[in-house]
Parts: structure tokens; sequence; C-alpha cells
């Protein structure tokens, strides 16, 4: 009898069990089912990719929909750039990628350019003293670009290396209309330092390529397809590093087979900075997010909502972001490779120092340059920015670039590679570099998670076509070190000279921070969409200071500030983007800025 009861027990248990998988499984499905039908018509149910172009965001998309993970759409969609934006950047560049899997760890992959063993031990004294392009083979950083596809993919791919290369390839190989922003920045290229560049864009009569005209680069193609087929290795070693370590020679560049074959990704944990309902991961120096979380905190503290876009404190709400960037500016000295100083830069990410820069910063009145610890320097241009949600619930975020537009201006015809320009990032932040050392980056890829929302957000310098080292010397004795109060013992030392502040602080964040703070600020604290955000116009702070405002910028704000003592100079062409996606209750809304013609792709 025992036995028998048992044995009904146990069928009554099993038959509870299964009712309740089914339940379950029932549940899932009908959730499933309703999300797709509660989400709005502009948004995605699975997986969604932001890209610079409506091309590669598709591409990006497909290896998605075929199982990809959010790291394999990433790696698609920037080879696509590559491809359609190659002023901006290429397999001649580097990335930093900050990938969020599945369970919510975050990870930085940085495969920035690193100075090479051979680097002119004077090469910081050719920086310009003038407004102007850098650009030459002696300014050529050890490629990473490929090595990060590689790591990232090793970490957290799931498709064949080969697919994610696959539809670039053909891209390049059968060609493509030339893109508008591209066909803008082709028509500077002709000059005596780009004729290997503008023999590529060139038709047969040697007339320059237009925005439209047809366009084939098959030797990039052919590079692609051998990485593709035999790993990233054969970037790194074989023929093609033979090739290319040639060419840059033959340009005068100090680049040598060895520099190719030691390049070494780095991979580390994302710093993580409270920000309201959300965690915002960052990658660490020598990129930018500390500097875009030391904003943040700074304006969080004035308890932000969209009524500080009303008519009465819009002006003072801008104010406080000017001035606070206008510190921020005056720390990027301080963003070093970690591997190369010893300085504590974290605490820049508490909201002590937050607190502290706050209280610095009054609300009539602006200073001289002395009083944020700084002078001007480098303008920055061309990067691209792909924000990645996939099906599985990882997200990635990842900033390229060859730095200014088409990098170095040396094309390796070989290899059909463009090559970067990167060190030139030392001017005005360095005394002198390290072979190894990766410069200085305003690059900030950032996630944001909260309960029950994921933001994937990055933004990328379109920059102007003129733009470059300003040199401005500082007047009268230097102000007092406000860091000395916060750090005491560590604090950097004062300047008490001319000389030693020119030469000690100058610096600047580029307009990728600029871009990607205020859309971060229009969407979370003053109440607009994504798309809105990214939209709404935006004030640059430049190097020298100053405001620069979009056409559209609200022009009784633009007087009120400069009654307040801001300096303003004229606007200029932004071509500054933020890509973004965001998953809010099941439903993925994704934007591409508009700024760079660019569209999102989802499913």
């Amino acid at each position: 009898m025992a036995r028998s009861k048992a044995r009904v027990y146990t069928c009554c248990a099993l038959m509870l069990l299964c009712v309740i998988a089914v339940i379950v499984i029932i549940c899932v499905l009908v959730r499933r089912k309703s999300s797709h039908v509660l989400c709005p018509n502009d948004t995605f149910s699975s997986a969604a990719v932001a890209a610079d172009t409506k091309t590669c965001s598709e591409i990006g998309r497909d290896i998605l929909r075929r199982g990809g993970t959010a790291v394999d759409g990433a790696i698609a969609a920037l080879l696509c750039t590559s491809v359609m934006n190659p002023q901006s950047m290429g397999i001649g560049g580097g990335s930093i990628f900050t990938v969020m899997d599945s369970s919510g760890k975050v990870k930085i992959i940085n495969s920035r350019e690193t100075v090479p063993k051979n680097v002119k031990s004077n090469l910081l004294q050719s920086c310009p003293k003038t407004f102007q392009l850098i650009s030459g083979p002696q300014w050529i950083g050890v490629p990473g670009e490929i090595r990060g596809y590689e790591e990232a993919h090793r970490l957290y791919g799931k498709l064949p290396w080969s697919d994610l290369f696959d539809p670039t390839i053909r891209l390049a190989r059968d060609g493509f209309p030339i893109p508008k922003i591209l066909g803008r920045y082709i028509a500077h290229l002709d000059t005596n330092q780009t004729q290997s560049l503008k023999k590529l864009y060139s038709d047969e009569d040697g007339n320059l390529l237009k925005t439209g005209d047809f366009v084939k680069l098959e030797k990039l193609a052919n590079t692609l397809k051998t990485i593709a087929t035999r790993g990233a290795d054969a970037f790194y070693t074989g023929r093609i590093a033979e090739d290319l370590i040639s060419d840059i020679q033959e340009a005068g560049g100090t680049l040598t087979a060895q520099d190719l074959a030691g390049y070494r990704v780095t991979v580390t944990d994302a710093w993580k900075v409270p920000l309201g309902e959300y965690q915002m991961f960052i990658p660490p120096p020598p990129a930018g997010g500390i500097l875009l979380s030391l904003i943040l905190n700074i304006m969080k503290g004035y308890d932000l909502k969209p009524a500080a876009l009303s008519a009465e404190q819009k002006t003072l709400t801008y104010h406080h972001y000017v001035e606070a960037f206008k510190f921020a500016n005056g720390l990027k000295k301080h963003i070093r490779d970690p591997k190369f100083s010893s300085e504590d830069v974290k605490k820049f990410t508490e909201e002590s120092f937050a607190n502290y820069i706050r209280s610095l910063i009054k609300n009539d009145q602006t200073h001289n340059p002395q009083y944020y610890n700084m002078t001007p320097y480098v303008d920055a241009m061309g990067t691209t920015h792909v924000s990645v949600l996939d099906q599985y619930g990882s997200a990635v975020s990842v900033t390229s670039t060859i730095n200014h537009i088409f990098g170095s201006k040396v094309f390796s015809p070989n290899t059909g590679v463009i090559l970067n320009n990167e060190l030139s990032d030392f001017c005005g932040k360095a005394d002198n570099i390290f072979p190894g050392e990766q410069p200085p980056s305003s690059m900030a890829p950032t996630v944001l998670k909260s309960p029950s929302k994921t933001l994937v957000i990055g933004g990328s310098g379109g920059g102007r076509i003129t733009t470059g080292i300003a040199s401005v010397r500082l007047q009268g004795n230097h102000a007092k070190c406000h860091l000395d109060k916060l750090q005491q013992t560590n604090a950097p030392r004062c300047c008490h000279s001319e000389r030693c502040c020119a030469r000690n602080h100058h610096f600047l964040i580029r307009k990728i921070v600029v871009f990607l703070l205020q859309a971060l600020m229009n969407h979370l604290w003053f109440g607009k969409s994504l798309k809105e955000a990214i939209a709404a116009p935006v004030v640059f702070v430049t190097s020298d200071n100053a405001a620069q405002f979009e056409s559209e910028f609200d022009q009784d704000v633009i007087q009120a500030l400069k009654d307040l003592g801001h300096k303003q100079i004229p606007q200029s062409a932004f071509y500054s983007v933020v890509n973004a996606v965001e998953e809010v209750d099941g439903c993925i809304c994704a934007v591409s800025d508009a700024r760079k013609h660019g569209e999102a792709a989802g499913y």
C-alpha cells in the first residue's frame, strides 16, 4: 500500500512539474508574441545595429539574423565602414570595444595603435604650431584594428571568422557608388601630399571621383580575402605585412616588420560609474571615457530635468555645461597609457572630484584660461562608431579610427590600406613618447545598464576640413592649482611660468565626447527620445575654450552666453555623430546620426 501511495505521489508530482513547464513555455511564447505586437513600428524586437551608413548597418544586421553575436555584427559593420567611409577608419588604424556579454559582465578590448620602436626621438618637435592637418609617414602608429577584431571574435564571436569579411569583400571587389560624406572629402585630395590616394579615387582621365560615382577597391578586397582565409596573422606576418612595411618605408615611415609582428591587444575590465538608475561602463585610459564620466557627474549635481531647457533656465544649464567642459579640457594631459604612467586618474570618475569642480563654477561669470588649468591644442577629426544589441542579450559599443581625415594620407598601393596618423595625438599632450605606448584618445564607447534598460552609445568625430594645432601663450602668472586642494600630495605640480604652462597644459576633449555627452544629457535628463536627443543641435567647446554652435542652436542662448563672457567663434560644418541602440522592456530603438547620413537596421 505504501509503495502504491508513493507511486501516486510521484506521478502527481511529475504531472505537476509538466504542467508548470508547459505554463512557463506558453508564458514565454505569449510574452514574445506580445512584445512583437506592442513594440512601436520604428523599433525592433530582436536585435539592431547603428553604423555610419545604411549599407553597413544592414550588413551587421544580416550577420545577427544568421545567428551572429553582437561582436560578429560589429566586426562586419566596421569592415563595411572601412570601405564606405575610409576617410574615418580602416584596417590601417585601431579601435576600442566595450563588450557586455549576456550575463552583464563588461570587458574592454583595446587595439589602438602604438608607437613603433624606431620612432624619431625628436618627433614631437615637429608638431605644428598653426592650424593645419597633421599628415605624413612619420606619424604612423602600429595598426591594431585586425588584432582587435581577432580578440573580440575569439572571446565573443559565434559565426566563422571569414563570414564576417565576405559582404565587404564583395562590396570592395564589385564596387559601389561613393557616399555623400566620402565624396566631400575626396574633393580635398588634389594635393601633392595625396597623389596615391588621389589616384585611388580618380577616373581613367585623372579626374577626382564625385559623390555617386562608382568605385572599386580591388587591392583592399584581396587583402581582406587573405585575412578572412588565413586569419589575423596574415596581416601581421607574411606577404601582406611585407608589402605593407615596404610601402610605408618607401613613403618615409619608421614601422618595421618587428613592430607588426609584436603588436598585442589589451583586454581589461570596464570601469563602472554610477549614473542615476544606470551603471555606466567606460574604457579606462588612455581612452576618453574618464572625462565623459567627469562631465556627466558635474552636470548630474545640478539635478537636471526637462525644465532645465525652459526659457528661464536654458542659458544657465548651458553655461554650467560649457564651464564643466573647460575644466575637463584641463585634465586631458593626465590621461596617458597606464603602462607608461603611474598617476591614479580613476579619482576623476568619483563624485567627490565632480563636486569639487562644480564648486569652482560660478553662475554669473566665466574665467580666463589659467583658471581652468589648461591651454589649447589639437582639434580632432575622423572616426567611426558602431553600436549593437543582439538577440542573446549581449551588446557592443565600438569606436574605430585612423585619426585625421584619411589618417596620415599614406596609402599602401600593394595592400589597399590607408595608414593612420595616430602619433599626432601626442602633440600638446606629452613631452616625449615611448615605443609601445598608446596615444591619448577621446574615444569613449559606452554601455549603460539599468534593471529595465540597456543603452549602447558612442560618438565619432567628423571634424572640419581645416583644423589642427593652436599654440596660445598664457598671459601673466598662473592661477592657483585647483587640483592641489583635492589631490593633496598626489596632485600634479602647479605651473609658475608661461613656458611651463604652455608645455604642460595643452589639451582638449574632442567632438566625440561633445556629441556623446549632449546626447546622453538630452535623453537621460531632458526627456528627449533617443532620436531627438541625437539630432538636437549642440555646442562644441574648442581647444581654446571658445563656444561653437550648430546652426540651429537657440540664438537667444548664444547671445546670453556671450553676455556672460563666453568666447565664441563661427561654426563650420559638424560631421561628428552619435550612433546608439537602446533596449527598453524588450523593444529596441536604434539611431544612426543623420549628420553623417547614417541609418540603423534591425529585426
